[in-house]
């Protein structure tokens, strides 16, 4: 994609984009809505960003990955803990985002709601 010299920049940013579940490509392949990223003056590197909805999911991957087992294989407060993270993280500003969550964590909607009105009475 790029010379050796902007290997470091590429690495540096990499965990960022892997993240956020966006994609790198070189910048001369890079589209309207794509965000292309300099050093030291020079394109290195253009960023596509994910769907929200496409997002959401790879946050989700992301937190079973980080526990080692399914959300839905969580007791109650780890799922209310897991809800709080992603009302930070707007997940529920996307279109399904309840459904989603729900789904993932293996609980109706009422639940998700519940959880979602217990932080806002704490």
């Amino acid at each position: 994609m790029t010379g050796n010299a902007d290997e470091p920049f590429i690495t540096a940013v990499k965990p960022l984009v892997d993240a956020m579940g966006g994609e790198m490509l070189p910048p001369d392949e890079a589209g309207a809505d794509d965000v292309v990223l300099a050093w030291e003056g020079v394109d290195v590197v253009a960023v596509r960003l994910p769907q929200l909805a496409d997002s959401l999911d790879h946050i989700l991957a992301a937190m079973e990955r980080k526990r080692g087992k399914p959300l839905a294989d969580l007791d109650r407060k780890a799922k209310q803990e897991v809800v709080r993270i992603l009302e930070a993280r707007g997940a529920f500003s996307v279109r399904h985002g309840v459904e989603t969550v729900a789904g993932a964590l293996g609980v109706s909607r009422f639940t998700v709601y519940n959880y979602l009105n217990r932080e806002k009475e704490s």
